[in-house]
């Protein structure tokens, strides 16, 4: 069976752009967390949001994209364009049908559609753009980057909040163990406009705290809700043959994959993410005691972090793996968050170093190993990322470092 790689990683980020900018703020501590700037939030009861920062869209894509763009999409292509990049992949020289995109997303062009339907209300339909038609909806994304790049193969988009981040990279990984030998993955959101704001407000998660280093604080006695933000990350996976005989530098492979969906809050069925964890150790040939580091979803909210602490201390013990949720620092990124995570943990398998989880002091009732103050250095060759979507979601993934022939057999 095929082996799936990520060879190639797109960052656009709160705290960076590019994924080496945004290690360093990550290894840093550099929060990417503020009061918002995309609109005037004075009259919401939620104030701060992850922004992407200095990101201009002239600079990175052509003029005639831009009429038919959302933030959302413009950050996603240029996401793209960097992952191809460090991948060492130009897609004109490569078939049309050897390349697919499967994307997640969570909102869809949300700004976008806002203003056009601001249009549609105060000016009439007649001064709607013909791009509403597709730049509001879930799936452009990849139709952006498939058309931008001349992708022909297998194609897709996965809905699942987080979870949906990295149901997409699974899905890729399917497309490569079915022969497709390359394939663009991973989810960029931006919603921080007045439309996508009430929607998340209403999901009633968000934090209310107006201070950016003491707002979003998971697995703390403090927690009290989220804090959105924008961006992802998109990731090229490739047949691992396949790549390395062309000699591709390799951050890691996807080596196992679990999901859940959990029971209705009334049915007395214990919540999902154990299992998805269980799952994904089982798919990846993975024993817990070798797992070295657990990115986590870190909800922030006080009963979903004890469920996901709980799932955590009864699979691999209390204090019995290194936990870390970089996203403190740049907000829940919807779609996005999951990618993101997995891009940090390639760089962390990379590297040897887990980054820390910024502004949180941990609750010791739920047990674990958080990282916080200072990155850990230590020998990783294993790494499992965790996430969940509203409505109840669970996904799972184990990225194993790569290596050397010798080191496989």
């Amino acid at each position: 069976m095929s082996t799936a790689v990520f060879t190639g990683l797109g960052v656009a980020a709160p705290n960076g752009l590019g994924a080496e900018e945004y290690w360093a703020a990550t290894r840093a501590g550099r929060n990417g967390i503020d009061r918002i700037t995309h609109f005037v939030p004075d009259q919401y009861p939620a104030q701060l949001a992850g922004e992407v920062k200095g990101f201009v869209a002239e600079e990175h894509l052509p003029g005639r994209l831009l009429p038919q763009t959302d933030r959302m999409t413009r950050l996603a292509l240029a996401a793209a364009d960097w992952a191809l990049a460090d991948a060492g992949v130009d897609p004109g020289e490569l078939d049309d049908y050897d390349m697919g995109v499967v994307t997640a997303s969570s909102s869809g062009g949300f700004e976008f559609g806002q203003n056009e339907l601001r249009k549609l209300w105060s000016e009439g339909g007649r001064r709607v753009s013909a791009y509403q038609s597709f730049a509001w909806f879930y799936a452009v994304n990849s139709g952006q980057i498939s058309i931008r790049n001349g992708m022909k193969g297998p194609s897709g988009v996965l809905v699942g909040d987080q979870a949906g981040g990295l149901d997409a990279l699974a899905q890729a990984r399917r497309q490569i163990r079915k022969g497709t030998p390359l394939v663009v993955t991973g989810g960029v959101d931006a919603s921080i406009c007045p439309w996508g704001w009430v929607a998340q407000l209403a999901g009633g998660r968000l934090s209310r705290s107006r201070r950016p280093a003491h707002a979003y604080l998971p697995f703390d006695a403090e927690a009290a809700g989220h804090v959105p933000g924008e961006g992802g990350a998109i990731l090229v996976v490739e047949d691992g043959a396949a790549a390395r005989r062309r000699g591709a530098r390799i951050y890691g492979e996807f080596a196992g994959y679990g999901t859940t969906f959990d029971p209705a809050p009334d049915s007395g069925r214990p919540p999902g993410l154990r299992r998805a964890v269980e799952l994904a150790l089982d798919d990846a040939g993975v024993r817990p005691d070798q797992v070295d580091v657990v990115f986590a979803d870190a909800a922030a909210v006080p009963e979903l972090d004890r469920i996901e602490a709980q799932a955590l201390t009864a699979v691999f013990g209390p204090h019995g793996v290194p936990v870390t949720a970089p996203k403190t620092l740049v907000g829940r990124l919807c779609s996005g968050a999951a990618p993101l995570d997995l891009a940090a943990a390639l760089l962390s398998l990379r590297d040897g170093i887990v980054p820390a989880t910024a502004h949180v002091l941990p609750d010791p009732r739920h047990r674990l190993d958080l990282v916080t103050g200072a990155p850990r250095t230590a020998d990783l060759r294993t790494a499992l990322v965790l996430a969940r979507g509203y409505g109840g979601f669970n996904s799972a993934v184990v990225l194993r470092a790569d290596r050397t022939p010798d080191d496989r057999a």
